[in-house]
């Protein structure tokens, strides 16, 4: 249905250049980021996360995407400002638009279908719309209310559909239901299905399409992998290490039969076999309380992650009774092509690079392959976004 435009997205004619911040660490990579400068907030009397009132932003910054159908410049990233309520344009060069939503709808995944039409999950509001068109237009749009019905509750249950992507088929919508423990997915022909997950209290985030045309999600409390078939048969792996905290999942590169995940309490990345066979591989800690977020293939198949300082659990100085961190820094970590061929967790021979974010308790969220071939990542408590010069 049809989004009315007082309802949907306008335009801020803002356009917002932040200076890059430089650093180089291990290897010869470089590191620019750019702040984001979100609106002023907007009121919002029941935004699940903070006061719109408050001139603070942090902790606003998430997914991140770039249509893969423009194969010319200008080339463009896609942003969620989630507690800002904001999409997020940006270009090449640091420059930036924004897409201002409706108050309190919560922008979480975001993704292009087949066409070069971008979609976005409103994770507070339980919807999925279409933001702009083929041509890269802001338009009113097509909006799926995707909360589950209930005869004995006062309204319809929000599923929270956080994680966001197409399928195989790019043309078939499938959403993670953060708050429900469901998969759901949108049909071409705008029919909403969800499937409940044989776990309870799951909680499904992040979900990418396999190359057996199957869609794989992590499970961040179930600890757990999933699977679920076009036609919503689902299957789950327990990941063997107890309480990992899966979040981040992407298919191998050229053509592998798996799918690769993060553990952010674990601090190990996973590959799952399409059998369900699933072997980690433990990431070098750079202090004790580091975690895992997103991770991404490059162009060569090396594999990057973004590893951070846990800012809500510092370490602690028994003997002076005083906490003594968070205070190192936070690392995008290029592991070596040669863990694609690992069959054994010892990849004591694969060679780990640490590259030092400039900015500290970034809270790193996602890092994809951009389209100018560098390494893109979004930092969510500092609100920037970063790029990594890879060189390759």
């Amino acid at each position: 249905m049809n989004v009315p435009p007082s309802l949907f997205t306008r335009l801020v004619l803002t356009i917002a250049l932040s200076i890059p911040c430089l650093a180089q660490t291990g290897g010869s990579g470089i590191i620019q980021e750019f702040a984001i400068a979100y609106p002023a907030p907007r009121p919002c009397q029941s935004h699940p996360n903070k006061s719109h009132e408050s001139d603070s932003h942090a902790g606003s910054t998430h997914e991140i995407t770039y249509n893969q159908n423009n194969k010319t410049p200008p080339y463009y990233l896609w942003i969620t400002g989630q507690n800002d309520d904001t999409v997020v344009r940006v270009g090449m060069d640091g420059k930036m638009k924004f897409y201002e939503l409706p108050p309190c709808s919560g922008p979480h995944g975001i993704d292009f279908d087949d066409a070069g039409q971008l979609w976005v999950s409103l994770e507070f509001a339980g919807k999925i719309v279409q933001l702009l068109d083929r041509n890269g237009d802001i338009i009113k749009g097509k909006e799926y209310d995707v909360r589950l019905n209930c005869d004995t509750c006062a309204q319809k249950i929000n599923t929270h559909p956080h994680g966001m992507a197409f399928g195989s088929d790019r043309k078939t919508l499938w959403y993670t239901g953060k708050g429900t423990g469901t998969i759901g997915k949108i049909t071409p022909d705008g029919k909403v299905e969800n499937f409940n997950l044989p776990t309870i209290g799951s909680v499904p985030i992040y979900i990418k399409a396999g190359p057996d045309r199957n869609m794989w999600f992590t499970e961040y409390v179930g600890n757990t992998i999933g699977r679920i078939t076009p036609n919503g048969t689902v299957k789950e792996f327990p990941i063997p290490t107890n309480n990992s905290r899966p979040i981040a999942i992407v298919a191998e590169p050229g053509g592998g039969q798996a799918m690769w995940f993060t553990e952010a309490a674990g601090n190990k990345v996973g590959r799952i076999d399409m059998d369900g066979t699933i072997t980690e591989f433990p990431v070098p800690k750079t202090q004790d309380n580091a975690i895992l977020a997103g991770l991404a293939f490059d162009s060569v198949g090396n594999l990057w992650v973004q590893q951070y300082v846990d800012v809500n659990n510092p370490k602690y100085d028994l003997v002076n009774n005083k906490p003594t961190g968070p205070v190192g820094r936070d690392y995008i970590i290029k592991i070596d092509k040669s863990i694609l061929m690992a069959r054994q967790p010892d990849i004591s021979k694969v060679a780990f690079t640490f590259y030092a974010v400039p900015t500290r308790e970034t809270v790193m969220h996602r890092i994809i392959l951009g389209p100018d071939g560098n390494m893109w990542f979004t930092e969510m408590m500092s609100d920037k976004v970063g790029r990594l010069i890879t060189g390759t």
